[in-house]
C-alpha cells in the first residue's frame, strides 16, 4: 500500500504541471459583402492613333455571291470591321460596328486620312457603313499602311486594327 502512495505522490504533482486547457475558440469575424463591380467602358482612344494599341482579333477572307469580304474580329464574335467588295456594285464597303442613324467614317493610315459618310447598313447587329470607289487612293494607303491603321466612325470608340493582306485581296477583287 504503501507503494501506492509512493506512486500517487509522484504522479499528483506531475498531472499539477499539465498544459490549461486551450481558451474557447473566437467566433468568426463576419464575412465582408461582396463588392459587385461592374466591368469599365474602354476609354476612348485619344492622342496619337499610331501608339493606340491594337484591337484583339484577326482578318478573315471569303468569298460569296457578292464578291468578296475580309472581316476583322475575334473569332466567335460580330466582326469590329468589315471591308467588303460588291463586284455588280463595283464599289468597297467599309464597315463598322455602330447603331447612329446616320454619321462618318475616318480612316487613317500612316500616309494618309480620309473621311466617308457613314450609313446604317440596316442588319442585325447594327453596323455603319461607307462606300468607298475602287480606285480611291485611301484604299491603296490602307493596304499600304505601316502596320495599322485606324477607323473611327460616330457613335462608337476609334479602333486601331492592323493591315493585313487582306485589305488588298479586297482591293484588288474591286479593281478586277
Amino acid at each position: 500500500m504503501q507503494t501506492r502512495y509512493l506512486i500517487l505522490s509522484f504522479v499528483i504533482p506531475l498531472s499539477a504541471c499539465a498544459a490549461p486547457p486551450p481558451p474557447p475558440a473566437r467566433e468568426p469575424a463576419p464575412m465582408p459583402k461582396p463588392v459587385v463591380v461592374t466591368p469599365a467602358q474602354p476609354l476612348p482612344q485619344t492622342g496619337d492613333w499610331t501608339v493606340w494599341p491594337l484591337a484583339a482579333g484577326e482578318w478573315v477572307y471569303r468569298r460569296d455571291e457578292r464578291g468578296s469580304v475580309a472581316l476583322f474580329g475575334v473569332s466567335g464574335e460580330n466582326a469590329k470591321v468589315t471591308l467588303r467588295c460588291d463586284t455588280g456594285r463595283k464599289r468597297v464597303y467599309l464597315a463598322r460596328e455602330g447603331s447612329a442613324t446616320d454619321g462618318k467614317t475616318v480612316i487613317r493610315s500612316s500616309s494618309s486620312m480620309k473621311e466617308f459618310a457613314a450609313n446604317p447598313t440596316g442588319g442585325t447587329p447594327p453596323y455603319l457603313a461607307s462606300e468607298i470607289m475602287p480606285n480611291d487612293p485611301i484604299l491603296d494607303a490602307m493596304a499600304f499602311s505601316r502596320g495599322r491603321i485606324a477607323i473611327e466612325v460616330t457613335g462608337q470608340p476609334p479602333v486601331a486594327i492592323p493591315s493585313w493582306a487582306e485589305i488588298t485581296k479586297i482591293v484588288e477583287d474591286c479593281r478586277a
